[in-house]
């Protein structure tokens, strides 16, 4: 996980989580997008999953504010 901005009051926060294999990123999370990508075929299918959990994705949100701007 990380954590990129470019002000000095964060407003512009953005915390990307990605899930690699083979130093190939599969799948990522980006708070700017509000969703996991798929950047595989695999990573594909695991975006689909992710996404279809509203709980786990309101969680991967809040990680913003618990994560980064702890």
């Amino acid at each position: 996980a990380e954590c990129f901005y470019s002000t000095s009051d964060y407003s512009d926060m953005v915390y990307l989580r990605s899930y690699s294999f083979n130093k190939v990123v599969d799948v990522q999370f980006n708070s700017s997008v509000g969703k996991y990508v798929g950047y595989t075929e695999q990573g594909v299918k695991h975006a689909e999953n992710f996404n279809n959990n509203p709980a786990f994705l309101q969680q991967e949100k809040a990680e913003v504010d618990r994560f980064c701007r702890h």
